[in-house]
């Protein structure tokens, strides 16, 4: 398997388009006295859409700057292209790019502009900063706002039985118990797409960083284990729980995200742990039901340590080839993008599937339940942090068929932690990483 945020693409794709360039490849040239700027973007819908909003915004509000949108394909050959443009020194004025560990393969320190001397850079969430930061250096601002591993629950349902959102697994465990009595199926799981197999371990990741802080650095140098470690062995356990329990909907194995998203609408099933991008495609084919749809964080052992596990946005970044005037417009452009100005720009060009990453930025009064959910888990200090392929380069790529073999029964938990451990070895050993 990719990375975990490359499955998204599965699920963007309902929403996706081949977005055309609206410019030629490559440094533009000032047009009179004005700075015309390129700006790179991956060519889903919503890229597309967002960067374009961006640009329109910011050259009206600076008419001596234009900024033109380009697009490039998204994955692998995105991914390639990126670091064939970089390392060529032809890379657009500014640019669109992964955040996180898939930052540093394009060596920021000699590709990038560090950004962490402008204004802005202490207005952006801690989290975000973490995730564009290499050698004390921050180097971009983002672009969308934040995704969740979560739990989308159906709140009718849940209102109808008398049921809390729970903060530990107990009482998680307890609501579904309650469900299973009422003939509603408690958890929902979709493993004929097996990507969505696997928010039990890495949604649960704020859980293992509030019991183990030093968990993702010991894992990246190989001193620390899934299986062996009590608080990251439990995502396995607690998916092979709710499937001996008899949690699960009749068709968990069949099913894909459609059907899942279909089952917590229409409330025959309560929970569906899953990204929280779904809500896009929950609110675009229910969109009378999304009101009733909620979300909250994946359950732990410690209610006073709960919180959303999140995964950064993209950010936006300046090429160390860009110089001269294109230099100060790129920062110009980079400042107005991460003001709640340049967040509003985003959510009238796309409207906004999590929360916004600026400190001052709020949502749109008509977002989703869910999307507001998220909004105060990541105002509550403390309560969200990122997911560990943010903070570790280490990701195996056979997690998605382990967690399906756990939660369907095939494999014990312990047994699939073990597994997953020995898997994560070729890919550390290709990246070269010490103590593997």
């Amino acid at each position: 398997m990719k990375r975990f945020l490359t499955p998204l693409a599965v699920l963007s794709a309902v929403f996706a388009l081949t977005a055309c360039s609206a410019g030629s490849l490559g440094s533009s040239e000032g047009d009179g006295d004005g700075v015309t700027l390129s700006f790179l973007v991956d060519n889903s819908e919503t890229a597309a859409k967002v960067g374009a909003g961006l640009a329109k915004d910011f050259s009206a509000k600076n008419p001596g700057i234009t900024v033109k949108v380009e697009t490039r394909p998204q994955g692998t050959e995105g991914d390639n292209l990126i670091k064939t443009r970089l390392s060529t020194g032809d890379m657009s004025d500014v640019f669109e790019y992964n955040s996180g560990s898939l930052l540093q393969a394009i060596a920021p320190a000699k590709n990038l502009v560090a950004v962490d001397d402008q204004s802005y850079a202490a207005q952006l969430d801690d989290n975000f900063t973490t995730s564009v930061t290499s050698d004390g250096k921050l180097y971009g601002v983002p672009f969308g706002g934040f995704m969740s591993g979560a739990i989308l629950y159906n709140k009718a349902v849940f209102a109808k039985n008398g049921l809390q959102v729970p903060r530990t697994w107990a009482e998680f465990m307890a609501n579904n118990t309650k469900l299973k009595a009422a003939g509603v199926a408690p958890v929902i799981q979709t493993y004929q797409e097996t990507w969505t197999s696997q928010l039990f371990v890495l949604g649960d990741f704020h859980n293992v960083a509030a019991a183990e802080p030093d968990f993702a650095t010991n894992y990246t140098k190989n001193q620390a284990k899934y299986a062996t470690s009590p608080a990251a062995v439990k995502g396995f356990q607690r998916l092979q729980q709710v499937h001996d329990a008899g949690f699960l909907n009749k068709d968990f194995a069949s099913a894909k995200l459609d059907d899942g998203v279909r089952e917590l609408a229409t409330g025959t099933g309560a929970q569906y742990p899953i990204l929280s991008s779904t809500i896009a495609q929950l609110a675009a084919t229910y969109p009378d039901k999304v009101k009733d749809i909620g979300l909250y964080a994946i359950p732990g052992d410690d209610a006073a340590t709960n919180g959303l596990t999140v995964w950064a946005p993209p950010a936006v970044y300046i090429p160390a080839s860009t110089s001269g005037a294109k230099l100060d417009a790129a920062k110009k452009f980079l400042a107005f993008i991460a003001s709640p100005e340049g967040c509003t720009s985003q959510a009238n060009a796309y409207p906004p599937t999590g929360p916004f990453a600026v400190k001052g930025c709020t949502l749109p009064a008509d977002v989703p339940q869910a999307v507001k959910d998220m909004q105060t888990y990541i105002d509550t200090p403390g309560a969200s942090s990122l997911a560990l392929e943010f903070l570790s380069p280490v990701k195996g790529p056979s997690l998605e068929q382990i967690c399906v073999e756990v939660g369907s029964g095939i494999r014990k938990a312990d047994a699939g932690a073990k597994l997953y451990d020995e898997d994560v070895k070729k890919q550390a050993q290709q990246l070269g990483l010490a103590g593997w």
